[in-house]
């Protein structure tokens, strides 16, 4: 193995990458086996990830499995693996994980074109995240249900083995989930540190950097950083959805946060405060479900969310989805099945 002395950090980082994606293996049931053969290329180019993309003259290689083992000894650098997947019409009612075992070692993931995950960094500010458990989230919204959808895999590796290394690579589905009616997992705008104005609908967060969500911070280029930061997004609500009481969904953070809907908070778990041991000290086990006014979206064009989030030490951050809005009546039903 490329590193065998295994530090405390290290530990910790490995338990980070698995709560950044958000399940444990006791929620999934298999849905599809990927084992086997996938198309592969050295080198980089973005329009690599793109659905139409021609892949049928690469080479094809055995996942999952170091590429130095398949006629790649030696490589170190940019490489791109793709694979053609049917999901079927009776997904629609599911949510769908991708499982991608161990990457060596900074990886993003594309669902037909759709950026949907990533772990690590790339150069210039590379940080590995060898040993860290892949397991992304597949957006509802990006899935072609009872067609062929591409999964695309960006890879750098620094230097021994590199590539999709191990595990059982496959789709799992989640047992009993709560699914938005409108989802909000994807990129976010992010930014460490603490201003009372980054509520603001008018404020301008353009050079703001941009953070997968769900996941954590530390597995994406923020490791080690315990502090205040804040998550904005604005998004158009769908017209069926304005008439309707609405929830909106933020999964688990950590470790206590406040939620804001164009400027006005709308709910918080825990206190943000300079107490070490701040009162809700498991804040971070809960999952977020937080009611929105109607006047806060109805007969609005946009809505701004705005998530302050304060961290105290390891994981931080919107780790876990679900991530959405999602109608009162579904989000009653939902945990009125949980208690049964």
């Amino acid at each position: 193995m490329k590193r065998i002395i295994l530090h405390i950090t290290t530990i910790a980082f490995l338990i980070i990458c698995i709560a950044a994606n958000g399940q444990d293996d006791k929620n999934l049931r298999d849905y599809k086996s990927l084992n086997g053969q996938w198309y592969f290329s050295i080198g980089d180019d973005e329009d690599w990830a793109r659905y139409h993309y021609n892949h049928f003259n690469w080479e094809q290689i055995r996942v999952p499995s170091m590429w130095e083992h398949q006629g790649f000894n030696g490589y170190d650098g940019y490489a791109w693996y793709r694979k053609e997947v049917k999901i079927g019409q009776d997904a629609e009612k599911l949510s769908l994980w991708l499982d991608l075992g161990y990457i060596d070692d900074a990886d993003e993931v594309y669902l037909n074109g759709e950026l949907i995950g990533q772990s690590g960094q790339f150069p210039p500010h590379f940080k590995t995240a060898y040993n860290g458990r892949r397991l992304y989230k597949l957006p509802s919204q990006y899935i072609k249900y009872g067609e062929q959808n591409v999964l695309a895999v960006r890879i750098y590796d620094a230097y021994g083995e590199g590539g999709i290394i191990s595990g059982n690579i496959r789709l799992r589905a989640e047992l009993n989930p709560l699914r938005p009616d409108f989802s909000l997992e994807g990129r976010w705008k992010f930014k460490t540190g603490d201003k009372n104005y980054y509520k603001s609908v008018a404020y301008n967060d353009s050079n703001w950097d941009k953070i997968m969500v769900p996941g954590a911070w530390e597995a994406q280029g923020y490791d080690n950083y315990d502090g205040m930061a804040w998550y904005r997004k604005t998004v158009s609500l769908p017209a069926d959805l304005k008439n309707e009481r609405l929830v909106i969904l933020l999964g688990k953070i950590d470790d206590v946060d406040e939620v804001y809907i164009n400027g006005e908070l709308i709910g918080q778990t825990g206190e943000i405060n300079d107490n070490f041991f701040f009162e809700y000290h498991e804040a971070w086990r809960a999952l977020r479900g937080y009611t929105i006014p109607p006047h806060l979206y109805q007969n609005i064009q946009t809505i701004t969310i705005a998530v302050r989030v304060q961290d105290r030490t390891q994981t931080g951050g919107i780790y876990q989805g679900p991530v959405g809005f999602i109608t009162m009546d579904k989000y009653i039903e939902y945990w009125n099945e949980k208690r049964k």
